[in-house]
């Protein structure tokens, strides 16, 4: 098992092991990330990654994993915007602790 360098933002340099480290990558612009548990601080730290250091990280044995950007992302909003009194309206109908879900309801249906 290889022993990877790496450094901890409050703890500086620390070593680990290849089970220690994870990398994912974005499958729709393959940018990266390594993410490990620092063995001192036991904090997360995650660090952007190029793809040479990918490269390395995986052919050591770390273990990598890819992920989609959600779908929303691509689709395009439909409909009038929202303006400042559909926010006063609807801040007016969660006021009202009875009905107030039932009446959103009612909007959303019509």
């Amino acid at each position: 098992m290889a022993t990877i360098r790496a450094s901890c933002h409050d703890c500086g340099d620390v070593e680990l092991t290849t089970a220690d480290v994870n990398v994912r990558v974005c499958s729709a612009d393959n940018q990266g990330t390594y993410a490990f548990r620092c063995p001192y601080c036991s904090m997360t730290v995650v660090k952007p990654a190029e793809p040479r250091t990918i490269d390395l990280l995986v052919a050591s044995g770390v273990a990598m994993t890819t992920w989609d950007l959600p779908a929303e992302l691509s689709e395009r909003p439909t409909g009038p915007k929202i303006t400042h009194d559909d926010l006063l309206d609807f801040h007016q109908i969660l006021h009202d602790d009875d009905t107030w879900f039932e009446e959103l309801w009612a909007q959303i249906d019509s």
